[in-house]
């Protein structure tokens, strides 16, 4: 079987990273007591995955852009180059088009990165997902309760459907957990969910009509791209406009039915 290496880039202080990436030699720094092998070399031949690569500083994305470009290593106070086969899969809740803008990003680093880009929607875009992923969480906290909740009411899984999950799927696996922990029956009949008010309409149209959340969105779509004179990506594009990722903008259009050669 192939490793898999996690890495949490936002979890790891900006000094460490290099040594938990790329390893370091005994004796390199103060403190490197022994060998250290890094996360690379631990995933040669497999995958690793680097979550939140938007929080990697700019020295050290000299080196990671090395590792891409030329599938090779160096430890801290080594002198040998290590050869590396690894698949690079990375994550990051950045708008890194932003970021290369404003200077935090390297360009090069952000196109060798965007070969295959998933743009994976929030939990309040895609509400048909909450059904599988509060059995998933359940199924994991009964576990860890020593419980046998079989299943959430309707009542609650409407309540559920119908909140706008700011904290997304963080959000929906800690109110599962709470109520595991205080539920008594075999059924989650009850869920205090935080009472965020959601706005559900935003404008009256000048005939008095309201417009639904959809019907706003698309029309403050289409006023943004109308300005851009249809541009989507790049600099004075929509998305910079409306600060989303060209792909989420896509996505959006897709689903509110906007043309992209729309030229206004």
């Amino acid at each position: 079987m192939k490793p898999f290496v996690k890495v949490n880039c936002a979890a790891l202080p900006a000094s460490l990273i290099d040594s938990e990436l790329f390893g370091h030699e005994k004796g390199s720094f103060t403190g490197a007591y022994e060998r250290k092998i890094g996360r690379f070399e631990m995933a040669h031949s497999g995958t690793i995955f680097l979550d939140e690569i938007g929080e990697i500083p700019l020295e050290l994305q000299v080196k990671l852009l090395r590792v891409l470009q030329e599938k090779e290593i160096e430890r801290i106070g080594g002198r040998v180059t290590i050869k590396t086969d690894v698949r690079v899969i990375a994550a990051t809740n950045r708008n890194l088009e932003k970021e290369v803008a404003e200077g935090r990003f390297r360009l090069d680093l952000y196109y060798r990165l965007n070969v295959i880009l998933i743009t994976m929607p929030p939990l309040r875009e895609r509400k048909e997902d909450i059904l599988a992923l509060a059995a998933h969480f359940l199924g994991i906290y009964n576990r860890k309760a020593g419980k046998a909740i079989k299943g959430i009411s309707d009542l609650v899984m409407e309540k559920m459907k119908s909140y706008h999950w700011p904290g997304n799927i963080r959000e929906l696996e800690n109110l599962i957990e709470r109520e595991v922990l205080l539920t008594r029956d075999d059924t989650i009949n009850t869920m205090a969910l935080p009472t965020m008010p959601v706005q559900t309409v935003f404008h009256v149209a000048e005939n008095g009509v309201i417009q639904t959340m959809s019907e706003n969105e698309r029309a403050h779509i289409l006023s943004a791209l109308k300005k851009c004179k249809g541009k989507i990506w790049g600099e004075g594009g929509a998305a910079d406009l409306l600060n989303l990722p060209p792909t989420t903008l896509n996505s959006k259009m897709k689903k509110l039915g906007i043309r992209k050669d729309y030229t206004g």
